[in-house]
């Protein structure tokens, strides 16, 4: 088992750093279209030599006058090895010490930006998550075991997964932090407080993000109660099932402590996309609500061509997107011990 673990481990980390090293070469290929905004500080009378420097001096400051990987295409027409100083190498140096470069805009280290970023998205994401996984389970244990709510419940369920998330944002900024309706939330997200997150401001952070909260939670628990319900549908027909309710177990006990365990194994495949689901629907969610998250943080990256930022942020999300698969292989193992991973 632990040398199992090692090698689903060590592929994750392999999956990861070729996911990085795929977007870094990317978007170095076009970090030159970057530049020009570089020079946005000179005066606008300024002479094209001015303009030349100051780009010949971003440009080494930035790495970008050293050759992309290690071997490139030769002015001739072949290949040609172009040495250990080149601008991966020195990436994936920097990499191994824990740095992810700086950032093109704002010429601070990229670690910092995503840290201050995770602060706000973790917190949400991790909530929301949290929640909507609970009240699956428990919704979809009571359809179950309650069958005559199934019709009224699945048909909500439905008209809520067919709604997009940011009309579901919306609505909820609409109808309940809006003075014309309902003015029970603030609608300016954090702009008017504190960027550091910390204990201190907690108690106005917290009404800040209840509507972010639920916005990614009415999105993720349709998909999740009807595919727990369906795999119950199906769990419920089996015989062992006839076996429990002969021997006098109400309705709920049989869910719970026979058909649930089985029925949970294609809900732990979503549960695997959820976080990953979860940080994608934080794009959409932050700039709605204003907040200062992950999900914002990338949107600008990719707006604004800050390449060192969007590398990290993809690095980022690939290791939580390959980690979750890997927990999601660990819990079909304790599901059902009859599954063994192959060598």
């Amino acid at each position: 088992m632990a040398r199992l673990l090692l090698r689903h481990l060590g592929q994750t980390l392999l999956a990861t750093w070729l996911l990085a090293s795929a977007v870094f070469l990317l978007s170095r290929a076009g970090s030159e279209q970057a530049l020009p905004t570089t020079t946005e500080l000179l005066a606008p009378a300024a002479s094209t030599a001015d303009v030349l420097a100051s780009r010949t001096a971003t440009r080494h400051r930035l790495g970008l006058d050293l050759p992309l990987f290690y071997v490139g295409r030769a002015a001739t027409g072949g290949w040609q090895w172009r040495g250990w100083h080149n601008q991966y190498h020195e990436w994936l140096r920097a990499l191994g010490h824990g740095s992810l470069g700086t950032s093109f805009r704002t010429n601070e280290p990229v670690t910092q930006r995503l840290a201050r970023a995770l602060a706000f998205t973790l917190p949400l994401t991790g909530t929301a998550a949290a929640l909507a996984t609970v009240l699956a389970l428990a919704l979809g244990v009571h359809l179950a075991a309650v069958p005559r709510w199934q019709p009224p419940v699945r048909t909500v369920l439905v008209a809520l997964q067919s709604l997009p998330l940011f009309v579901v944002a919306l609505a909820l900024l609409l109808l309940l932090a809006n003075p014309d309706v309902l003015d029970w939330f603030p609608a300016d997200g954090l702009a008017s407080i504190s960027t550091e997150f910390s204990p201190a401001s907690l108690l106005e952070t917290l009404p800040r993000l209840v509507l972010p909260v639920t916005a990614l939670v009415l999105a993720a628990l349709p998909e999740l109660t009807l595919q727990l319900d369906a795999a119950l549908a199906h769990e419920l027909q089996q015989p062992y099932i006839l076996t429990a309710r002969a021997k006098g177990l109400r309705a709920s006990a049989v869910v719970r402590r026979h058909a649930l365990r089985n029925a949970l194994l294609p809900t732990l495949a979503q549960l695997a996309e959820l976080l990953p689901a979860m940080v994608a629907g934080a794009v959409v969610v932050e700039v709605i609500f204003a907040l200062p998250g992950m999900g914002r943080l990338l949107a600008e990256a990719a707006a604004t061509r800050d390449y060192p930022v969007l590398v990290g942020g993809v690095l980022l999300v690939g290791t939580a997107r390959l980690i979750s698969l890997l927990l999601a292989d660990l819990s079909y193992s304790w599901a059902d011990p009859r599954i063994r991973w192959q060598a």
